[in-house]
């Protein structure tokens, strides 16, 4: 089997093997059952199933994926090849709250980040393989299309010399949830704080700015605010010692 890794050595043991995630086997009908309070907010299958027919409707052969956020360390696909890829007239933008006890609470939300109009984006393309974009697919929209808050899209991308089409996952502008309108000091107090079973976000927002960074990527206005968010609790933790 070809290296998936022959174009990025860099990446290889940087990016979670797809047997060992947690997210290869997540049902969202296993979420409802865990947690009964969120069954009006998550998709019903039927749901899930006819928006992922759509957003495929039409595309036969391999498919690329393109991944901006945790996705590009846990991507939870079998994949044949990854590659940097280049977005244009897209930004990652940290403007999805979450305080459904993914990185964030009721009393403390947290961000997560979703890809909007912008100047470009860089992140990973995973391509997969024909004969498992089925599975693959299902997976990946247990996860990603669990709920309101992305559309599942085809966008020109650039991988290398060649113009390819990317499946990705845009920011819903009609989910309450994305909030393109949060001031910075909001964005800095939500990622500062919001935490929960999946880790706060301020470590996620980390490992978006190291990932992109194991490519040469400086994802500026993520980098901007991650600093900001640790001087925030560096002076935080600061007042809480102080005499």
């Amino acid at each position: 089997m070809p290296d998936p890794f022959v174009h990025h050595p860099e990446l290889r043991g940087r990016i979670e093997d797809y047997e060992t995630s947690l997210f290869r086997t997540f049902r969202a009908d296993n979420l409802i059952v865990q947690e009964p309070h969120l069954r009006d907010w998550v998709y019903p299958e039927d749901r899930r199933a006819a928006i992922r027919a759509e957003a495929l409707a039409g595309h036969s052969g391999d498919l690329w994926i393109f991944g901006y956020g945790s996705l590009m360390w846990n991507p939870a696909l079998r994949f044949a090849e990854v590659r940097r890829a280049h977005v244009p007239d897209h930004a990652r933008r940290l403007i999805l709250v979450e305080y459904r006890g993914g990185r964030g609470t009721m009393e403390a939300p947290g961000l997560m980040a979703t890809l909007d109009a912008g100047d470009g984006c860089d992140g990973l393309a995973f391509r997969i393989a024909a004969a498992d974009v089925e599975s693959e697919t299902d997976i990946l929209f247990q996860r990603e299309m669990l709920a309101p808050g992305y559309l599942a899209r085809f966008i020109p991308a650039r991988i290398g010399d060649e113009e390819v089409r990317v499946l990705t996952f845009l920011a819903d502008h009609d989910v309450p949830d994305v909030r393109p309108d949060l001031t910075h000091e909001e964005q800095v107090r939500y990622v500062a704080h919001g935490a929960g079973d999946l880790g706060t976000s301020r470590d996620y927002l980390a490992s978006i700015v190291g990932h992109l960074g194991e490519l040469g990527i400086v994802d500026q206005p993520c980098t901007d605010l991650l600093n900001a968010v640790d001087t925030y609790l560096a002076a935080t933790a600061e007042k809480e010692h102080a005499p």
